[in-house]
């Protein structure tokens, strides 16, 4: 059996790419901890062993994405918040729309359920093609998230610090 699944790779393709040239996303974060800190341990589009940052296109939704991870907390945890403006360059970027779930073997579903493994799937699959980040829509607000793939992020991408702004 393949690794990689041809007809999905096939499906990722058929979407193109954009090119990220030096646009603005939010970043949120807690405590101390830097934006360029990656996720290697596995979330929602990217497998445990993929570094990914989880950045948004709209500052709204990156607090959004934040207060989920705190409400989603047994207990609400007492930590700094922070958003960060970002800069970033990407030569390759697969934007999924609602419209493109279908084609990728997603349902609406699969973007807010508790088992990544159906998100995490396409996410492998446009990392092995050589896509830099991947836009896909938020379930925590009114738009769009920006995950971007450090370990294959062309030589010439850009990621730089613009601002931070304490969140209260």
């Amino acid at each position: 059996m393949a690794i990689h699944d041809p007809e999905l790779l096939d499906a990722i393709e058929s979407l193109g790419f954009d090119v990220l040239d030096e646009v603005t996303v939010w970043r949120h974060m807690f405590n101390d901890n830097p934006p360029e800190l990656s996720n290697t341990r596995g979330a929602r589009w990217n497998p445990a062993g993929l570094a990914a940052i989880y950045t948004s296109e709209q500052r709204e939704t990156a607090i959004a994405e934040g207060q989920h991870a705190i409400d989603s907390q047994p207990l609400r945890p007492k930590a700094r918040r922070y958003v960060y403006e970002l800069r970033v360059s990407a030569a390759k970027v697969l934007r999924i729309t609602p419209s493109d779930l279908a084609a990728l073997g997603l349902e609406p579903k699969d973007l807010e359920s508790p088992d990544f493994s159906a998100c995490q799937r396409i996410g492998a699959h446009a990392a092995f093609l050589g896509y830099d980040a991947l836009i896909v829509p938020s379930v925590r607000a009114d738009g769009t998230n920006v995950v971007i793939f450090v370990n294959e992020l062309a030589a010439d991408g850009a990621f730089e610090r613009v601002e931070v702004e304490q969140i209260t």
